[in-house]
């Protein structure tokens, strides 16, 4: 059995006799107690190596219950997480039945690291004076020979984006730390460098079309953050992946930072009601 021979490469079971002809195994009735207890590990979830220390080691039942513990943690994140699944496939049905259609547009859980960005605030009443806006603040930066190290993005503080009206936007460019020299004194303060904080649940969306009509895809976001019970909770950052030549085939990335809500009271009231 290619198991059993594993077993004995491993050191984790090894039989008793080998025969030298046909290769066969042999092992006594005494270790099936061992066996037994391989597979009730192997059950519980523990890793071949963890197994290895776990029968060969005289372990104080302090540090045995110490490993349990950590498994059984492990395992209810683990099922956590594919509750979490289990829900957003649920809504992702109720979408489908509720308005008879697919969603548009996918929407990803990640984490996004925190990186070193040049920014500048300022009132903008539409998509042209934000593109202006943010053109102005690359050129500056590249005249000064700061280093820009990833893509332009917007971040709306008010934590909405509002295409036809008047809001304040604040224009971030990631840069290379060490090109930055005295590029605040430069701009007469107008110009921050700071760290844009990592989060680490960021629900975000890929629009490919015109800025103009992108509210579309943030409500598309917002109703699914809504359905999946989470919370935005943090401002709003709009990532330019392809912002150059014809306006329909500009990619933009959404990003709400969210967190789950805790439905557990909610559902407790409608249960006793």
């Amino acid at each position: 059995m290619r198991t059993l021979r594993y077993y004995d490469e491993i050191g984790l079971l090894k039989p008793v006799q080998v025969d030298c002809t046909t290769g066969y195994r042999y092992y006594s009735i005494d270790q099936l107690p061992r066996l037994n207890r391989i597979l009730a590990l192997k059950d519980l979830g523990f890793e071949l190596a963890q197994i290895i220390q776990l029968m060969d080691e005289e372990l104080p039942p302090a540090q045995l219950r110490g490993m349990l513990r950590l498994k059984q943690v492990e395992l209810q994140q683990r099922v956590q997480a594919e509750q979490e699944r289990l829900a957003r496939v649920e809504a992702r049905l109720n979408h489908i039945e509720m308005e008879g259609k697919n969603l548009v547009h996918e929407v990803v859980l990640k984490k996004v690291k925190p990186q070193i960005v040049a920014t500048s605030r300022k009132i903008a009443a539409s998509f042209a004076h934000k593109a202006q806006f943010a053109s102005e603040l690359r050129d500056f930066l590249k005249q000064n020979d700061v280093k820009q190290t990833d893509c332009l993005l917007y971040i709306y503080h008010d934590g909405e984006y509002h295409d036809n009206d008047t809001n304040m936007v604040e224009v971030a460019v990631p840069v290379d730390s060490l090109s930055v020299g005295n590029i605040v004194e430069r701009s007469n303060g107008r110009i921050t460098v700071r760290e844009l904080p990592g989060v680490n649940t960021m629900a975000t969306l890929l629009y490919c079309g015109s800025p103009h009509t992108i509210i579309e895809a943030y409500q598309e976001l917002g109703t699914w953050i809504q359905t999946n019970d989470y919370s935005i909770v943090g401002p709003c950052r709009r990532v330019c992946l392809r912002n150059e030549g014809d306006l329909d085939a500009y990619l933009t990335e959404i990003q709400f930072p969210v967190e789950k809500r805790d439905t557990s009271i909610s559902k407790s009231f409608t249960f006793f009601s």
